[in-house]
């Protein structure tokens, strides 16, 4: 059987998919959310399957149930899945899943692939939770409580870091104390590796190419953002850090400031270190600079003139600049770049900036082709650019899916 359930897991609510990977296909999806609170909620979406060339389309369309029911934990909300695909298909008697991938946020420096979930590993998974404690606690429950659900077939972890473990010691190092920096593992770890890995391998499917031969440039730009550079399909630079908080300008979160502003906002402000975690996590990046974290609010404002929205949008595209140039030189020259997640795949305004100052380097965009509104990969550089340009969508869950039966053997 090549059926997968794929879960990602956060405190109060947890997203899964069920796919077909003979097809690639998603048979259902679904949220669980309120998990905890007084009153949860359940939303569940039957995929009607993509129809072969030639044949008529189904008249059948999506179907999708919701419901209110109390959900105290993760264990009462996998039941509330079950009844879910019970009542409303498809019988995962009919669909068993032969394995279930889970996405795993912080996997340090012990987890370079996916992985078998063991008893050992889930403490490794809690022990990491010190490196990402808002996410790897969430995700643990969600594997617990799967495994409980799904007890007869193997879990696996795919984790956000793995995809950067190739970075090298010079790309991962920080310029700190080295005992202490050891001691608390404070290095650069990087994030969207899943995201990175599948676009990285489907720019090279899309074009031809073999993906050893290719210096690839992508930029996943959605509420949270970040960039890599790929060489041969190795991350070899990419711009969050110890915490996703490093690098691009991105939805809540600040990106890049100098260290020494938190000091003064300690000294002077009266700032704790709590108060200085939710501001430059929650309060900073866009919605700190216009009071939208959307970067389709901020294009609408700037559009209709204000001031604060045209700043905001500038300074995401200005950081946008500086990596691009930097991962070039840092590759050397590059032959692929591509844009995905809600704002890559759909700002085209964001993309022209990024890229407008790039000539120098052969990168020349369309405008028609980057206005265009399309789906699947699409090619937005002009005909004579030395570099090709993509808008390539990302699907993480088809990705963990992957290399969830790669691992498992199924």
């Amino acid at each position: 059987m090549s059926i997968v359930l794929v879960v990602n897991s956060g405190s109060s609510s947890f997203k899964y998919q069920l796919l077909d990977m003979t097809s690639q296909s998603v048979l259902a999806s679904g949220l669980v959310e309120r998990i905890g609170q007084e009153i949860g909620r359940c939303r569940h979406t039957v995929h009607v399957t993509p129809t072969p060339p030639g044949e008529a389309a189904p008249t059948m369309l999506d179907a999708t149930s919701e419901r209110e029911l109390p959900i105290p934990d993760h264990f009462a909300g996998f039941a509330a899945m079950l009844e879910d695909f019970a009542a409303h298909g498809p019988s995962l008697e009919d669909h068993p899943p032969a394995a279930v991938g889970h996405r795993v946020v912080h996997g340090g420096a012990r987890f370079f692939e996916p992985t078998p979930i063991t008893p050992l590993v889930e403490i490794n998974i809690e022990e990491l939770s010190v490196l990402a404690p808002l996410h790897n606690p969430a995700n643990l429950a969600g594997i617990v409580a799967a495994k409980r659900a799904f007890p007869d077939v193997p879990h696996v972890a795919v984790f956000d870091t793995a995809f950067h473990q190739t970075l090298p010691p010079a790309a991962y190092t920080y310029a700190i104390d080295a005992g202490l920096a050891a001691h608390h593992r404070i290095r650069r770890y990087g994030f969207h590796g899943t995201s990175h890995k599948f676009v990285s391998e489907a720019a090279a499917n899309f074009l031809g190419r073999p993906l050893a031969e290719l210096k690839q440039i992508v930029f996943h730009l959605g509420n949270g953002a970040s960039v890599t550079a790929v060489d041969g399909g190795r991350s070899v630079e990419t711009s969050m850090g110890f915490t996703p908080l490093e690098g691009l300008v991105m939805g809540t979160r600040s990106g890049d400031v100098d260290p020494a502003a938190l000091f003064q906002l300690g000294r002077r402000a009266g700032y704790t270190v709590d108060d200085l975690d939710e501001l430059l996590n929650k309060r900073s990046g866009l919605k700190g600079m216009t009071g939208h974290s959307d970067m389709r609010d901020v294009l609408a404002g700037r559009d209709r003139g204000d001031a604060a929205s045209a700043l905001a949008f500038d300074v995401y595209v200005h950081r946008l600049r500086a990596y691009a140039g930097a991962y070039l030189a840092q590759l050397g020259g590059v032959d692929v770049i591509s844009f995905t997640a809600g704002v890559g795949e759909n700002a085209p305004d964001v993309r022209a900036g990024a890229l407008e100052t790039l000539g120098f380097a052969g990168v020349r965009v369309d405008l028609e082709r980057n206005a265009a509104r399309g789906r699947g990969i699409r090619v937005i550089s002009a005909d004579d650019s030395a570099v090709t340009v993509l808008v390539v969508p990302t699907n993480e869950e088809l990705e963990i899916a992957r290399q969830t039966l790669e691992v498992a053997g199924a």
